[in-house]
């Protein structure tokens, strides 16, 4: 007898006393629960109408499959296809999960990315606005010796008398500056008679074992690239001037930015400092010359903009004196500037030539400067009279950097074909470092501030050990460019050559010394 709602035997069998039916009796018990009738009739239906029934023990029938091994082996076989479909389907679900997991992720971390450049870009417009907010209240900040006003960080052109050609009129290098420049030559001449090598310079051995110390991104990530750099070496500090039209003041005993400078619109092609780091000097592309002034906080803002060039600037130099300073630029001229006042005392042009000047640097006595144009020529001028004085020919391309030796006798230039040694008192050229193949050009050269090393930047960096005109420079080491870009753009010497800070075209400057001398250093 079957159950009446399954169909099946059933295990508690109940009758209605009504219809007569048999039923399971956990399945009737709930029906009436649920609806209080009889599922097969429809009358009404209460458990007092359901009589149980007092059966023997039931066992169920074997199922048909399990009644052999063939069969029982399919029943297993289905289920095992079951299972392995269902892992299947798991597997499938979990690849889906982390798919989309990552995915998250990914997106996360650009957000965090996109984040952090908004953060950056918002702190650098915040601090353009205060140098701003400080820049224009400052009405007639100084009234230069030769009468023109300075008003806003730059010269009123307006009051600039002009020739009748339109060029404007300088006042000149007067009796007094040129007295101060041969005093300071006089001074400087006697010391360097009676100069030895300082005890604490970093000997060979240890120049051979340098290898990179540290590297520190200074500049932006969207304009990579630094193309000049100085040390103040009494507070051991470094200025970088980076193709994202900033300037950066970088503090290398803590590692830390001291202040950015912003304000050039192109990029800074040239920064020194001045005035025992109080002033930092940049040239740029924008075809202005700027002077920045410390402040008690620490940063440097803007004190002038000097406006005198009709094309980029591509390198400015500070007189010994720390009193003056000069710019050259691609226009083919060179101003000579005071550097408290902001004046341009003279510029000089070479009406012979039409070329700019691409690099430039005052001798270690300040009475000559060395300027190397964009047609491979190396000039001297005589600060005094402002003569051209020496040319020197011989290199192919433009004369990309320039650098007197302490001695005051050896001039080293660097261009597409390499670097070339000058001896000044017979002028000519008495060595030459061709490193690199025809395509890669020598992108900088300097020598040390007591002139025994040389290093030369191209596609590496490469220390030389200073000798006479007749004797073997010999390659002390040879450092490989970390930034991956081939073109290392400027390099200079720390104090006593116990490091060499090197800007290459990505945002990082790098620190090249003795392992464990930067730490116990700082």
């Amino acid at each position: 007898m079957n159950c009446s709602i399954s169909g099946e035997v059933p295990e508690e069998p109940v009758v209605s006393t009504k219809s007569g039916l048999l039923f399971e009796k956990r399945l009737i018990e709930r029906h009436i629960s649920d609806y209080g009738k009889c599922p097969v009739t429809g009358e009404p239906l209460t458990m007092d109408d359901i009589v149980p029934v007092k059966t023997g023990k039931i066992v169920k029938p074997r199922p048909v499959q399990a009644a052999s091994i063939p069969g029982m082996l399919g029943m297993f076989q289905i289920e095992w296809d079951g299972l392995m479909l269902s892992n299947f389907a798991l597997e499938q679900q979990l690849h889906t999960a982390r798919q989309e997991l990552s995915h998250a992720l990914y997106q996360h971390d650009a957000a965090c990315r996109v984040i952090a450049r908004l953060k950056k870009e918002r702190d650098e417009a915040r601090t353009l606005l205060s140098q701003a907010e400080r820049e224009v209240p400052m009405a007639a900040i100084t009234i230069a010796p030769n009468g023109s006003a300075l008003s806003n960080g730059k010269r009123a052109a307006e009051e600039e008398e002009m020739d009748p050609s339109g060029k404007k009129i300088r006042p000149g290098i007067s009796g007094d500056v040129i007295k101060e420049l041969q005093d300071c030559n006089a001074a400087l001449s006697q010391q360097r008679k009676r100069r030895q090598i300082p005890a604490t310079l970093a000997p060979v051995d240890d120049v051979q074992r340098y290898t990179q110390l540290n590297s520190y991104p200074l500049h932006k990530t969207n304009k990579p690239g630094i193309l000049s750099l100085d040390i103040y070496y009494p507070k051991d500090i470094i200025a970088t001037g980076g193709v994202d039209s900033n300037a950066v003041i970088f503090d290398r005993p803590s590692g830390q930015i001291v202040s950015t400078l912003s304000g050039h619109s192109k990029r800074v092609t040239s920064v020194r400092f001045a005035a025992e780091g109080e002033l930092v000097v940049t040239g740029s592309a924008d075809k202005t010359v700027r002077l920045w002034q410390s402040s008690e906080n620490g940063n440097y803002d803007c004190r002038l903009t000097l406006k005198d060039h009709n094309a980029e600037v591509q390198a400015v130099t500070v007189h010994a004196t720390n009193k003056y300073f000069v710019s050259a630029s691609l226009d083919g001229t060179w101003c000579f500037y005071d550097l408290g006042s902001g004046s341009c005392l003279a510029q000089v042009a070479d009406a012979s030539e039409s070329e700019g000047y691409t690099s430039a640097a005052f001798h270690p006595d300040g009475l000559i400067i060395g300027a190397g144009t964009s047609g491979a020529q190396v000039k001297i001028w005589d600060v005094k009279s402002q003569a051209n004085v020496a040319r020197f020919d011989g290199h192919v391309g433009a004369v990309t950097s320039i650098s007197f030796s302490e001695n005051g006798y050896f001039l080293a230039t660097a261009a597409q074909d390499g670097v070339k040694l000058w001896d000044l008192r017979k002028l000519r050229n008495f060595r030459t470092f061709s490193p690199y193949d025809e395509d890669t050009a020598t992108q900088s050269v300097e020598f040390d501030h007591s002139g025994s090393y040389l290093a030369l930047g191209g596609s590496d960096i490469r220390v030389y050990q200073v000798a006479s005109v007749k004797s073997d420079w010999n390659s002390v080491k040879i450092l490989p460019d970390l930034s991956g870009t081939g073109k290392a753009t400027c390099l200079k010497f720390g104090p006593d050559a116990k490091y060499i800070a090197v800007g290459s075209m990505d945002r990082n400057l790098r620190l090249f010394g003795l392992p464990g001398e930067d730490q116990s250093e700082s």
